[in-house]
């Protein structure tokens, strides 16, 4: 089997009238009227390469749950390859991104492990599609597979979630490697209008930021009792709790927390009354996990500040192969900190046995932050800011890519001009730390942001009038 269906249970979609102001719930509703007449008949099909890691696969747990729920036939399927496609993807996303990553070109070996793989995902997914069709595909590792859909008689857009403000040679190169897969699609959608791609059509190019989910494990709301509940059962943090560690789930049922997180450095987990900067994200070199512990350790000598700098078990991340490289590259460098360092920062690896818990987890770990940095050197929007403000967090991150979409700087949080600027990053950090009453109101206007730009419903209705508008446009 070479692609494999994602089952996705429908979710009420008018749920959300209790977080969108009235008028923007009633445009909503409008929109979902016109999805139905749009797609009826139709299926609606999302094409990626992972049903779990990464910000890509929640929102499609997330958008179609909800599209599903509003009556629109929405499904989604992955498509499988072996290490040496995923190592020729995950070049072509470093060099999205404008980073050599492994050093590797895209030549002709490349091109061959990318179609050869390919070819019999794209055969089985023309088994399944019918014309008439609408076909998402996301992302580099489902570029190849347009051309098949194409002849297929589906309506094709291509969406790219990363990318970079300045195109360098390693990006053109990545252009010119997935242009020729691309080039007849009906539609292509950036996540922000810098990441466009010379040499496309620009009358099918659109831009549609992504979103978070407002009810999921990773972000619903969670009280104090809560939080350290699920903080003390997952080994986080010292803190003991008497409450149960239980979480929702977007059926309405309950779930427990009963696996570890696991500190790579062996070490205790932070203690219970210190305070704590956090970064979660893939372990990843773009995220740049060294110069978050770096300037941490240079910037901020605070005994009760701790350091949490968390991402997957490398193992669960099926399309990501240089996550384990690069979480002992990061272990290195940590054993080589003076001890009374080592001692304030923890490389914590969270559980993705289920998704839900991994979710309520990072879930709890946020809320109990006093600031959260997401110092990336590269980003095509980065969800962990989103997912922060969403509770209320005051965040310090890298002007780049789509967090400078996110964050307005000095009123939703602080934006750190150059990534690589350790002092600028650490002292930005230090600022927060100092005065809790401006984070406490940099994180209240952040959530207000949040939810009158990044939740799922603008992201679905900008979907609806594109879809529709190229149903129009070819019946």
């Amino acid at each position: 089997m070479k692609v494999n269906d994602v089952p996705i249970e429908p979710l009420p979609y008018d749920r959300f009238a209790e977080v969108l102001p009235p008028e923007r719930f009633r445009e909503f509703e409008a929109a979902v009227v016109k999805g139905r007449e749009a797609f009826e008949g139709r299926i609606v099909w999302n094409v990626n390469s992972t049903a779990r890691g990464g910000g890509v696969a929640e929102m499609l747990r997330s958008l179609i749950a909800r599209a599903r729920g509003a009556g629109i036939d929405a499904r989604w399927v992955v498509i499988s390859g072996g290490a040496d496609f995923f190592s020729v993807t995950k070049r072509i996303h470093n060099h999205l991104h404008g980073s050599k990553g492994d050093g590797g070109g895209l030549g002709a070996e490349e091109k061959a492990i990318y179609e050869q793989t390919l070819e019999p995902n794209a055969s089985e997914l023309s088994e399944k599609v019918r014309p008439g069709d609408v076909v998402l595909l996301h992302d580099p590792q489902t570029a190849g597979l347009a051309s098949a859909l194409l002849e297929r008689g589906a309506v094709v857009i291509w969406r790219c979630h990363v990318g970079v403000d300045v195109p360098n040679r390693l990006a053109q190169d990545a252009w010119r490697f997935l242009i020729p897969y691309i080039r007849d699609v009906d539609a292509y959608v950036f996540s922000r209008q810098a990441f466009e791609w010379e040499g496309l059509d620009r009358s099918r190019v659109s831009v549609i930021p992504p979103s978070i989910d407002a009810f999921s494990p990773k972000n619903q709301d969670m009280s104090p009792d809560q939080v350290n509940a699920i903080l003390s059962a997952a080994g986080v943090t010292q803190v003991g709790s008497d409450a149960e560690p239980v979480y929702s789930l977007v059926d309405g049922s309950t779930a427990r927390c009963t696996r570890k997180v696991v500190y790579r450095d062996g070490g205790e987990s932070p203690p219970a009354d210190c305070r704590i900067v956090l970064q979660v994200s893939r372990w990843d070199r773009l995220k740049d996990p060294l110069g978050v512990m770096q300037g941490f350790v240079d910037g901020i000598a605070d005994d009760d500040v701790h350091l949490i700098v968390a991402g997957p078990s490398v193992e669960a991340v099926a399309d990501d192969p240089e996550g384990a490289q690069v979480l002992e590259e990061v272990y290195q460098a940590w054993s080589e900190l003076p001890a009374s360092a080592r001692d304030r920062v923890h490389l914590a690896m969270i559980p993705m046995d289920d998704g839900d818990e991994n979710a309520a987890i990072v879930n709890a770990m946020q809320r109990r932050a006093d600031v959260v940095v997401q110092k990336s050197l590269a980003e095509g929007f980065g969800l962990t800011v989103a997912e922060a403000m969403w509770k209320g967090r005051a965040v310090v991150a890298s002007r780049i890519g789509g967090i400078q979409d996110q964050i307005e700087d000095g009123k939703t949080g602080l934006l750190v001009d150059d990534p690589t600027d350790l002092d600028e990053y650490g002292s930005d950090v230090k600022a927060l730390l100092d005065d809790p009453d401006r984070a406490e109101q940099m994180g209240a206007a952040a959530r207000d942001r949040v939810r009158d730009n990044f939740l799922g419903p603008r992201h679905l209705i900008q979907y609806q009038k594109l879809m529709s508008a190229l149903l129009e446009r070819k019946s």
